[in-house]
């Protein structure tokens, strides 16, 4: 089960101290898109994911969108935010993280990935040997099979916090 704990836990993306994964040495963030950085069905990115996007590259980071979803939904997304983006991720294979770390220059110690699910994203990253880092979904209405993945999620997670995850970002 290991494979599926997160090495931080937060709310959403805008909890996250970035400052201190920068003076850490991280250099690279992979983001998940559906539920991570908006619900599901958003389209674009509001205002305010675009500044904080801005915000990120200006301390320094590269940025990657890694979603599992089609080519047309992450190319539509990324229009204004203009990172490197990845469609049909495949996620939790480990094949397009390596890609998109490549790309953006970073390695497994200067790279974490960001994302809802512990069976996709935490679960890849977890694979590959860089930091995860799992954000609350931001809406409950999903896919069906997202759905059928919670419940198991949910009960892994109140395992882990029995046990006290904490906020690692060291």
């Amino acid at each position: 089960m290991r494979i599926l704990l997160p090495k931080a836990y937060y709310a959403n993306i805008y909890e996250i101290d970035y400052t201190t994964l920068y003076r850490n040495g991280y250099r690279g963030i992979l983001f998940d898109i559906d539920n991570t950085l908006v619900p599901y069905d958003q389209l674009v990115p509001d205002a305010k994911l675009v500044a904080f996007f801005g915000k990120l590259k200006t301390m320094g980071f590269s940025i990657s969108l890694l979603s599992n979803n089609s080519a047309k939904r992450v190319r539509r997304f990324n229009k204004d935010l203009k990172v490197l983006a990845y469609h049909r991720a495949q996620k939790p294979r480990r094949v397009t993280l390596e890609k998109a770390m490549k790309a953006m220059g970073t390695d497994k110690g200067s790279t974490i990935i960001v994302g809802d699910q512990l069976f996709t994203d935490v679960w890849a990253g977890n694979r590959l040997g860089i930091k995860t880092i799992l954000v609350m979904p931001i809406q409950e209405k999903e896919q069906l099979i997202t759905r059928i993945k919670r419940s198991t999620e949910k009960r892994i997670l109140k395992a882990f916090h029995e046990k006290g995850i904490k906020n690692n970002l060291e």
